[in-house]
């Protein structure tokens, strides 16, 4: 694992991979399975992981998540970030932040707690966290009630706030005077888009963002970042391309679950086994596990035809 000191800049060097963790059917924690997974996204040319809601954090206890932070201290190259969650309640953070301390982590994703917040008391508790693990928090933002621009800019200020994942769902999501008010006060290079690929390439092209997280890139990991690579450069017509082979399978965790069915696809790819969900979610449905296969397995493909032409 990458120890060295965390710029802002270099959320702009990677896609951000969230993938699944992997369970032995006891809801262990899968040492062998989540490092399989962890290669594999390596070799798609990937260098920041960010372990949260994919891996179903939000149910973590503390015994597994101090085990998770060990497995992935290990089982990561020198060269991969990674970034862990916390929360995403007060307590469990501050529990977290003694954990955090000192490990050589630079980073911790603040999970986004669903009610029962104020931004004031947001603030409030990012400060604590920080002063407690010693490091800057990634803010994930699902909504913009969660706390205001300017609270944000305050705790970047400050050296509290890292970075933001974005994850504020828009009809369109050209149109977002949150998001433009929030690059004006932090600028762009502290933002990723944090939805998939399905808004990439409208949060880079019109707001300058630094990159986007992935979790259907956990299959496709090179293809991600080609798509990455494309919007940064600006070849719009490429990341089209690139971009509609991820879409199957991103619409069809959207009908059913994000989490699960991404947890279900990596098995079903044959990329690595993720095991048991851990509750209080559970399996994707049964009924829908062929249709979860078939739109695994397409992307995997793509992904190996990618990786054979750039072989060649």
């Amino acid at each position: 694992m990458n120890t060295s000191p965390l710029s802002v800049e270099e959320f702009a060097s990677s896609v951000l991979a969230v993938p699944p963790l992997a369970r032995r059917p006891d809801l262990s924690i899968d040492v062998a399975n989540n490092h399989r997974l962890i290669r594999h996204i390596e070799d798609g040319g990937q260098r920041i992981l960010l372990y949260g809601g994919n891996a179903n954090l939000y149910h973590c206890g503390l015994q597994d998540y101090a085990q998770m932070l060990d497995m992935l201290a290990a089982g990561t190259r020198e060269s991969t970030r990674v970034i862990p969650a916390v929360g995403p309640d007060y307590g469990r953070m501050m529990e977290q932040a003694r954990l955090l301390r000192g490990s050589g982590y630079r980073t911790a994703m603040v999970l986004p707690m669903q009610g029962f917040t104020s931004p004031q008391g947001m603030a409030e508790g990012i400060r604590r966290f920080v002063d407690a693990a010693g490091i800057p928090v990634t803010l994930y933002l699902k909504s913009e009630q969660t706390i205001d621009v300017e609270r944000i800019g305050v705790l970047v200020d400050e050296g509290r706030i890292l970075a933001i994942k974005y994850a504020v769902v828009r009809e369109d999501p050209a149109r977002d005077p949150y998001l433009e008010a929030l690059v004006r006060r932090i600028g762009a290079t502290r933002i990723v888009s944090g939805m998939g690929e399905r808004p990439a390439p409208v949060h880079l092209a019109r707001f300058g963002l630094a990159s986007f997280t992935t979790g259907c890139g956990c299959i496709a990991p090179r293809a991600s970042m080609l798509l990455l690579h494309a919007l940064q450069r600006g070849d719009l017509s490429t990341a089209e391309q690139i971009h509609a082979r991820f879409m199957p399978l991103e619409n069809l965790r959207e009908s059913i679950s994000l989490i699960r069915v991404l947890h279900d696809a990596v098995t079903q790819s044959g990329v690595a086994d993720m095991g048991a969900q851990l509750p209080l979610l559970s399996a994707s449905p049964p009924e829908r596990m062929d249709e979860i296969r078939a739109l695994a397995c397409a992307l995997l493909a793509y992904e190996q035809q990618q990786a054979q032409l750039q072989r060649h």
